[in-house]
């Protein structure tokens, strides 16, 4: 049995942590196994070293977020959790078989699942380890079995960062390849890696470079863009308008995270500042609160955050 403290400088933020009647403390201590008790203004932990790790991790999380909102959520606890709340669960994507179900983790990405469902174009933003192409691919997914598309098209700008395609050895498809990567990387943890194999032979799901999709038009498909910030207007206006009968659009991005050069405005903020009043169109934001990869990535995603915030504030003196 191992044990340790947190300890706290204002102790209304327990009181916040533990929840109404305990409810957020009950939730930790059911999902780790984890023994918590107050002693004053220390809480001690007791368990396995597994159990004190996670633990800590997840005081650590709820922590974070009580002194960025000043309270709670169901959806929060959820979320450092890794646990759906019941919002999510109403969004969770059957991807028909016995076994295979995407639930959303946080809100945010419950609101984002909703938007695909009901608008024709989505533009989803956000950092990363949110979930921004995990979940359009396992709609997309959804959308083909269901046939309410025949067709999975992924794309993703080959942004040449530091290095031209020309001066990469191989032929097209290998200099390419690393941009696409991360697109079949999201394939293969929804399907089985035979599955994903019969569909890219039989050109059910096909993954391209952007600059291939000129002059084409895409009925009956799903549509994702990776990395749309990476785009330019002129781009994004010819991707856009490849959109066919009965087709659906997802484009996601990071637009703090550009590549481009800097006297280049990203095509996905410009599109989402001309198109997002359209009917049919809607922009959704996830936040570093949506972030459901290893914990350590939330809190690096804030520290660059934070920096580049105290930057832009220098600047403005």
């Amino acid at each position: 049995m191992t044990e340790t403290t947190i300890s706290f400088l204002d102790p209304s933020q327990i009181l916040v942590l533990f929840g109404a009647r305990d409810q957020h403390l009950r939730r930790v201590r059911e999902s780790i196994g984890v023994e918590v008790t107050l002693h004053g203004d220390e809480i001690h932990l007791q368990g396995s070293e597994e159990q004190i790790r996670q633990g800590l991790a997840a005081f650590s999380e709820l922590r974070e977020i009580i002194e960025t909102k000043g309270h709670l959520d169901e959806s929060d606890v959820s979320s450092v959790l890794g646990e759906p709340d019941a919002e999510s669960t109403a969004e969770e994507i059957d991807l028909l078989e016995k076994t295979r179900r995407v639930v959303p983790r946080t809100k945010g990405q419950a609101d984002y699942i909703a938007a695909i469902r009901e608008h024709d174009v989505v533009f989803c933003t956000g950092p990363a380890g949110c979930g921004k192409t995990y979940l359009a691919v396992a709609m997309a997914v959804n959308a083909l079995r269901q046939d309410l598309v025949r067709k999975i098209v992924l794309v993703r700008p080959a942004v040449e960062a530091g290095e031209r395609l020309g001066f990469l050895p191989g032929d097209m498809l290998a200099k390419v390849n690393p941009y696409l990567r991360p697109l079949l990387d999201a394939l293969n943890d929804i399907l089985d890696f035979e599955q994903v194999t019969r569909y890219l032979e039989k050109d059910v799901i096909e993954i391209v470079p952007l600059a291939f999709m000129r002059g084409r038009t895409l009925n009956h498909t799903f549509i994702i863009l990776d990395e749309g910030q990476n785009t330019t207007a002129t781009q994004m206006k010819m991707f856009l308008t490849r959109m066919g009968i009965d087709s659906k659009i997802v484009v996601t991005g990071d637009t703090t995270q550009t590549d481009l050069p800097d006297h280049i405005r990203s095509g996905m903020s410009d599109a989402i500042g001309r198109l997002s009043h359209i009917d049919g169109v809607k922009a959704v934001r996830l936040t570093g609160q949506d972030i459901v990869r290893h914990p350590l990535v939330r809190k690096i995603v804030k520290a660059y955050d934070d920096d580049t915030q105290h930057q832009r504030s220098r600047k403005r003196r």
